[in-house]
């Protein structure tokens, strides 16, 4: 799979929570690894987590209860990534670009 580049503010990881980092099912989804900073890629289970026991089963940000598509919601309804941030503190930025950088690069890829 192809990796992106992210820029974390600070070039490290951005406060990912690597003590809540496990494996899920979310390779399933498809998603490419990301890469933060220029130190690491990030795999999909470090961004999206779906575990049947946690809020149903619905794919939220790993480590927290926050659904991915939250973030879809609030760019949709012209709200800033900043904004989403505000109200879900326990997302870091590097998760909420990794999975944006994801799914474009799903459908730029996907669209040839």
């Amino acid at each position: 799979m192809q990796s992106l580049l992210i820029k974390a503010p600070g070039g490290g990881p951005g406060g990912v929570r690597g003590s809540m980092m496990r494996p899920t099912a979310s390779a399933d989804l498809g998603l490419p690894d990301v890469r933060v900073g220029f130190t690491r890629a990030m795999k999909a289970h470090e961004l999206i987590e779906r575990n049947p026991e946690k809020m149903g089963g619905v794919p939220v940000f790993t480590g927290t209860k926050v659904p991915i598509d939250f973030l879809f919601q609030f760019l949709e309804d012209d709200q800033t990534v900043e904004t989403f941030l505000d109200h879900f503190p326990d997302v870091s930025r590097v998760q909420a670009q990794g999975v944006l950088a994801a799914s474009r690069e799903l459908l730029l890829t996907s669209a040839h």
